[in-house]
């Protein structure tokens, strides 16, 4: 449609702009046009060359799936979602960023992750093969949302939805039970405490069979699996994780 057209037009024009005068995250230097596998990322963050330098995983060489990782697959046990797929390892400068994200409202960085995922996801033929029919976030307790005024994740797969072209539903999953903090954790433990710990505030659509799930960071992935169990016994066939970054726990 012409407004459609017209509305990336102008977003386009308006990013462009911003770049101009855009100084990197990292480095301090121009930002200007960027690109992704020769694709423009749509932020104001990057320079090329930092960006350049982000500690990508190997998408091509692991099927778009962590879990085709073994180690990766022997460390995440008794896990109830099919793919995960994550930009980068816990790690610098990604893992800066997500504690700003999170705790300091550097809302910014929402459009940055979301143009990263989208990017590199859409280029992935094991996503494109089982394209997911819809995207849920992770929730947040009430209380916890209270507290620190928004959801991390929630304000990612808002983003990321417009961008791949997928139905969002922010307010589907509910977290019903007020957990402690899991960090430090063991899996074990976590997968007890988050036990019941989420349902569904409606039912999907019967047509949905594939949910991708968005967080900003998987650790045992005790949270995102018990959220696909609630799913999967809803009639969901299939649950793709995706998240930031990759945080494994220590042995």
């Amino acid at each position: 449609m012409a407004w459609m057209q017209l509305k990336s037009n102008v977003s386009r024009f308006l990013q462009q702009g911003l770049n101009t005068i855009a100084c990197c995250d990292l480095c301090g230097g121009h930002v200007g046009e960027v690109t992704l596998a020769n694709k423009i990322l749509e932020q104001s963050l990057l320079c090329q060359y930092c960006l350049d330098d982000l500690p990508f995983f190997n998408q091509n060489l692991l099927q778009a799936n962590l879990l085709s990782w073994p180690s990766i697959y022997h460390a995440l046990p008794n896990i109830h979602f099919d793919c995960l797929f994550s930009l980068t390892p816990y790690m610098n400068p990604v893992d800066q960023w997500l504690r700003q994200f999170k705790y300091q409202g550097r809302f910014e960085l929402a459009v940055l992750f979301s143009a990263l995922l989208a990017n590199v996801l859409t280029r992935q033929e094991a996503i494109a093969v089982n394209r997911p029919d819809l995207i849920l976030s992770v929730p947040l307790h009430a209380s916890k949302w209270q507290l620190r005024g928004y959801n991390q994740a929630h304000l990612i797969a808002e983003k990321l939805a417009k961008k791949i072209v997928l139905p969002y539903l922010p307010s589907a999953l509910v977290r019903t039970k007020k957990n402690e903090s899991q960090v430090g954790k063991t899996g074990a433990q976590r997968r007890k405490s988050l036990r019941q710990a989420f349902a569904l505030a409606l039912p999907l659509p019967a047509q949905i069979k594939h949910v991708l799930l968005v967080d900003d960071v998987v650790t045992t992935g005790s949270t995102a699996s018990e959220i696909s169990k609630l799913l999967k016994d809803s009639g969901i066939e299939r649950v793709t994780l995706v998240t930031i970054c990759l945080s494994l726990p220590k042995p």
